[in-house]
């Protein structure tokens, strides 16, 4: 039976070189139940980091891909009676500015993209790079501020330079509880509560209670400024935050908010540390609630190769077959391995496809 398409998302993990890339993934395919055991990038020991190269360095030099699937929506860290597997299809991308162009060819292909920035360093020279790649082939995105528990990291200080360096609307929807070492939880701007990690469970259990008195009037102020900046996109809510902003509900909230990233308006700023295992599974709700799935996107424009005209291909198994091949790999076990992200139609074992640049069919 064919999966139900709103339920996937397409999406990569991009960033200046050390920022976090491959831990995060790393933390994503535990808690989604692919690997039972966390691969640390400083052992060599990395899923996504394939090649010797890449474990020797302790950096990643080939875009790699992986797929999972996280039930969604969740209640305190558990997933709901009504909760749907969302499938995900990842690539983690390279951060050296060496190997830009695996990034280039991966953003080509992705519905939605996963920013990570370092709480410590912020915006970097290859975020900016990264950044404007990701605004040419229009990719909305979400920000995750990672490494809240090294000395010197600031939230606020990021959310800042990606609306000044990088010319995003920028917007936090969360704020981190205890700072540097300290860092133990954050604050939900859009459901008003805090969230506090358990250090014993590796971060998978969570409690979920009161903010915390000293917080309190400072995630009033940003809880303020996130349904202002989301209610310029929802007439309804704009009416309701004008008249009474407490009636304002947490489902309209993340519904304006969506509305927002998908139109590429709003970054929605999300912080944790993905190597203390804080902050993944969140970030995890926020690309099922925020990011498009392959229906909400435009139809692909393309060229027919018998008469030269310009053609669209609408995400739908119906269609006609149409893919982009954009990476080809070597196995030292299977030979060379093509990757190619499906537009419309569907494509199964043995087919037959026209290559439309050599114009010959290749199984």
């Amino acid at each position: 039976m064919a999966r139900d398409l709103k339920y996937t998302r397409n999406i990569g993990i991009a960033a200046h070189i050390d920022a976090g890339k491959t831990t995060t993934t790393e933390r994503i395919l535990y808690y989604t139940g692919v690997s039972h055991k966390i691969g640390e990038v400083h052992d060599g020991a990395a899923t996504m980091d394939w090649m010797e190269q890449e474990q020797e360095r302790g950096i990643t030099i080939t875009s790699a891909a992986t797929t999972c699937t996280w039930q969604f929506p969740t209640e305190n860290g558990k997933p709901t009676a009504d909760a749907k597997g969302y499938h995900f299809n990842i690539i983690d991308t390279p951060g050296h500015v060496d190997f830009t162009v695996e990034v280039n060819r991966s953003l080509r292909v992705l519905d939605g993209l996963v920013f990570l920035f370092s709480a410590v360093d912020g915006v970097e020279p290859q975020s900016e790079t990264n950044w404007r790649l990701a605004d040419n082939y229009k990719v909305p995105r979400i920000g995750f501020v990672n490494k809240m528990d090294r000395q010197g990291s600031d939230f606020l200080m990021v959310c800042n330079q990606v609306k000044e360096m990088l010319g995003s609307n920028a917007v936090p929807i969360v704020l981190p509880i205890g700072e540097e070492a300290d860092f133990k939880g954050v604050v939900d701007l859009v459901k008003n509560r805090a969230i506090i990690w358990h250090e014993e469970s590796m971060g998978s259990t969570f409690d979920i209670v009161e903010i915390p008195e000293e917080l309190k009037e400072e995630a009033h102020k940003y809880r303020a400024l996130l349904i202002e900046e989301v209610a310029t996109y929802d007439e309804a809510l704009l009416e309701k935050f004008m008249e009474d902003e407490d009636s304002i509900t947490e489902d309209e909230v993340h519904a304006a908010l969506r509305a927002a990233v998908m139109d590429m308006a709003i970054i929605p700023m999300i912080c944790g540390s993905a190597f203390k295992n804080k902050g993944v599974q969140f970030l995890l709700d926020g690309v099922c609630r925020y990011l498009p799935s392959p229906v909400d996107k435009e139809a692909i424009i393309g060229i027919n190769p018998d008469t030269g005209e310009e053609i669209a291909r609408k995400p739908d198994i119906k269609e006609p077959f149409a893919a982009l091949a954009f990476k080809i790999a070597t196995d030292p076990f299977v030979g060379r391995l093509a990757f190619f992200r499906v537009y419309s139609g569907r494509l199964d074992a043995g087919s037959y496809v026209l290559n439309n640049r050599s114009g010959k069919k290749e199984r």
